[in-house]
């Protein structure tokens, strides 16, 4: 695989070029439109020959029969990892963010953060964030059917969720009564992840005064669920891309296909959650979405203590604005961190 000690000066400096024009405007770029460049300052038989040999290491490819080239998908990531310039936010896109972020309504803050995101990028965007991340308010157990029990969680944040769990046939209300009065006392004002460790600690030590059945059913209440049950997914913008040429449309019409599969989704995006900062994935560099060939651009938002809650990011083209981009993702995981403490 290439790598920029591959490329001398020159090369470097016109592969720069060639990338960012077509980042710009979609379109193949020539040898001419390169050598007007003045940052380059060469003639159009030496770009000539420079594009042949970028060709040649596989960091451009020729759409068709034309003098136009266009950067491959290793050609993006060599310039994404090395030779872009990322660009710093304007104080204006600084105060949107953190005054929409900020915004009290309907919708939820991480809600609210997405529609920013997807208007100030002209992407679609994408939250994941675990369901029960948000402090309680209120539980309740509530007698469904034989053997099952609706345990109902509303949050601080308006949210309520309903999961359904497994109750001993002969239960007797008091002890849906007694469990609700019982976790409302430990968890109303404190988020589920953060309490359930000490309340299983507590009922394995025998420090409370609940019957079996009542216990049996704290115990099911406050179990962890698995894996992406526990995760919520939140997609704004879809609209943005739809605005595509027309040569593009069953990329799109993949891309939206993709976006339905929410458990595929939320894995690509939870993948994102190891280690610090932005990720860029390039067209088939992910599983989900190499058949569209679409990028994804994340960032990982914490809680108060530091703590990886969720992932948010932005889907599009290959030929995103990635120098733009980047600094609109990285800078609205900061103000959701920031928010959520």
């Amino acid at each position: 695989m290439a790598t920029l000690t591959d490329i001398d000066e020159r090369s470097r400096a016109i592969f720069r070029s060639l990338v960012e024009a077509y980042l710009a405007t979609g379109e193949p770029v020539g040898s001419r439109k390169l050598s007007h460049d003045s940052s380059i300052a060469v003639s159009a038989a030496t770009v000539r020959n420079v594009m042949a040999d970028l060709t040649d290491m596989g960091l451009l490819h020729a759409p068709h029969i034309s003098a136009g080239r266009l950067p491959t998908e290793l050609g993006l990531r060599l310039f994404v990892d090395g030779l872009m310039q990322v660009g710093d936010l304007s104080e204006e896109e600084r105060r949107a963010i953190e005054a929409e972020t900020r915004e009290e309504g309907p919708d939820s803050p991480l809600e609210i953060a997405a529609q920013r995101l997807s208007g100030l990028t002209q992407t679609a965007s994408l939250i994941v964030t675990q369901k029960s991340d948000a402090p309680l308010r209120q539980i309740e157990f509530v007698r469904t059917s034989p053997g099952k029990a609706l345990v109902i969680m509303v949050f601080e944040d308006g949210r309520v969720e309903n999961r359904v769990i497994n109750a001993p046939d002969d239960l007797p209300p008091s002890a849906l009564v007694s469990a609700g009065n019982y976790l409302n006392a430990r968890l109303r004002g404190r988020s589920l992840n953060e309490t359930r460790e000490s309340i299983v600690k507590e009922i394995e030590s025998n420090r409370t005064e609940l019957d079996e059945l009542t216990t049996r059913l704290v115990r099911e209440g406050v179990a962890e669920k698995a894996g992406d049950e526990n995760w919520q997914l939140i997609v704004r913008g879809r609209g943005h891309l739809l605005d595509e040429s027309e040569q593009d449309i069953e990329r799109v019409r993949m891309l939206l296909d993709d976006l339905e599969r929410k458990r595929d989704v939320i894995e690509l995006l939870n993948a994102a959650r190891e280690g610090e900062g932005v990720k860029v994935f390039i067209g088939s560099e992910n599983r989900l979405f190499s058949l569209s060939g679409s990028s994804v651009i994340t960032a990982p938002y914490r809680d108060e203590n530091r703590k990886i809650v969720g992932v948010l990011g932005v889907i599009g083209p290959t030929r995103l604005n990635y120098a733009r981009v980047v600094p609109i993702v990285d800078y609205t995981a900061e103000v959701l961190s920031r928010m959520l403490k």
